[in-house]
């Protein structure tokens, strides 16, 4: 399902919707490589549904762990490139927008009891078996997300699956047989792998710098932000017993243990503690952030800072927070990063500028290698194939990647899969890797063997197909803009 997923991935982006949530404590992987146009607080707009620069930091992470989980940990940023990574996050999100779309304008909801169901199944929020909302709370800090970042991604999440719901995909006898086949023919072939790392690429500067001057759009500065913050730490105060069993009695549905029982108070109080510390430190934030706003905030640690995307030493939704303040509203109330409350300061937007030569130089040297690479490579491939002389196989199916040994196994499942779907004897395919494998077809026979399971498969096929049409209709129904450059 991995290689068939590289070799459609451009659109079957769309069935790997529904996972992002899961990868919360997965690592966060990012880039600055990017530049922003005339709307700093948004990279893109489909319909009515803006997308975020913290969306699309989020987006490359998710991605970027999935592919990493799927190739066993055999995943890095160069194959990340070649896979278009970046390209794909913005991809990911502006077809989960056309179908928020769609959702919105048959005024689909997801309940809060539907939420409360989901993040309830989730094992990492789960202590002894059962969630835990202590957990929750940690694990969520831990990982620089707040409750109602996380929540919002869940309910967008659920909301996708409900409208992808309405075209259910369920597998025929007939296409469990044409499959079957498809299994089941065996070929002997002559293959030649052509790798694309062997071939050596000038990059002095002769060859580079007129690279990079015909694409300077491609190696701009990020956005930053200069900014001034106070922050507000996490309080630890005293309360009297009347303070501690009255939030008690009027939150104790919110204190249970591993079986889901209430806790009695005495169990119970350090966590009540602690949540009326959060209450206490939230209020003193915003009396701070009034007093800041105000220029009363005299006894207050005023702070200056640069962040970015990639120099961000607070919070994703602080990013986003102070992505959205403008020169006419400089002022945050406060965001909650771990334990803490920051308010900031908007002073300045610093806008992406194209790189100089010596900045962009290794970008550059990694784009035109890649590139020059790819095309040297299919045109040894042209004027070869015809003609090559290579290893010869016994008779193998699409199952058979480990009997292709010069070739890695990822590349190996991806051309098998591609291999069955040709109809020239000889030919070549190119691999996502940017490697070719030229190929013969000696013989053909078709085996006896009975591939089980095979529904599912069917299934998955049909909906990406489904899918596929489906984002196509949206395209054409919802404009799609985007306000950045350099992917």
């Amino acid at each position: 399902m991995i290689t068939w997923m590289q070799r459609h991935k451009k659109y079957l982006i769309i069935t790997i919707w529904i996972s992002t949530i899961a990868f919360v404590g997965a690592g966060f992987v990012g880039w600055g490589q990017y530049s922003y146009g005339d709307k700093a607080g948004a990279v893109a707009k489909v319909g009515s549904v803006e997308i975020t620069m913290g969306e699309l930091q989020k987006s490359y992470s998710n991605l970027y762990n999935q592919y990493s989980q799927m190739f066993q940990g055999e995943f890095d940023e160069e194959k990340a490139k070649s896979f278009g990574l970046k390209s794909q996050a913005l991809q990911f999100l502006t077809q989960q927008a056309l179908v928020l779309n769609l959702a919105k304008s048959y005024d689909l909801q997801i309940s809060d009891a539907e939420l409360l169901d989901e993040i309830k199944k989730q094992d990492f929020f789960h202590k002894d078996g059962v969630f835990d909302k202590e957990i929750y709370k940690q694990v969520l800090s831990r990982n620089n997300l707040s409750i109602k970042e996380y929540e919002a991604d869940v309910r967008k999440e659920l909301l996708i699956k409900k409208a992808l719901s309405l075209l259910p995909a369920v597998a025929q006898e007939s296409e469990y047989e044409i499959l079957n086949t498809a299994m089941n023919i065996a070929d002997k072939i002559e293959y030649k792998l052509l790798d694309a790392s062997q071939i050596n690429i000038d990059t002095s500067d002769v060859a580079i710098k007129p690279f990079w001057e015909m694409m300077k759009s491609s190696f701009m500065s990020e956005v930053s932000y200069d900014v001034k913050f106070i922050k507000q730490p996490k309080l630890s105060l005293e309360f009297d017993d009347a303070t501690i069993i009255q939030y008690y009695d009027e939150n104790k549905l919110n204190f249970k243990d591993s079986e889901g029982k209430i806790l009695p108070l005495e169990d119970a109080k350090s966590m009540v503690v602690s949540e009326l510390n959060a209450k206490e430190t939230k209020k003193e934030a915003l009396r701070g952030y009034i007093a800041y706003k105000k220029g009363e905030a005299k006894d207050l640690e005023v702070k200056d800072a640069t962040i970015s995307i990639s120099n961000n030493p607070f919070s994703k939704d602080a990013i986003d927070v102070v992505s959205n303040l403008t020169p006419l509203s400089p002022f945050s109330k406060p965001v909650m990063v771990g334990e803490d409350y920051f308010t900031f300061e908007l002073l300045k937007v610093n806008q992406s500028q194209p790189k100089s030569y010596e900045e962009a130089k290794s970008e550059a040297i990694a784009m035109y290698v890649e590139q020059e690479r790819k095309r040297r490579v299919s045109e040894l491939a042209k004027n070869s194939f015809a003609t090559f002389k290579g290893k010869t196989t016994d008779f193998i199916t699409v199952n058979d990647y480990n009997k292709l040994t010069d070739l890695s196994e990822s590349d190996a499942n991806e051309f098998l899969n591609t291999l069955i779907t040709k109809n020239t004897k000889r030919g070549y395919i190119t691999l996502d890797s940017g490697n070719i494998v030229m190929y013969n077809i000696l013989e053909q026979k078709l085996l006896e063997n009975d591939n089980s399971n095979q529904g599912d498969v069917i299934a998955r096929l049909k909906s990406a197909m489904f899918n596929e049409g489906l984002i196509k209709n949206l395209q054409n129904k919802y404009k799609t803009e985007i306000f950045i450059e350099g992917l």
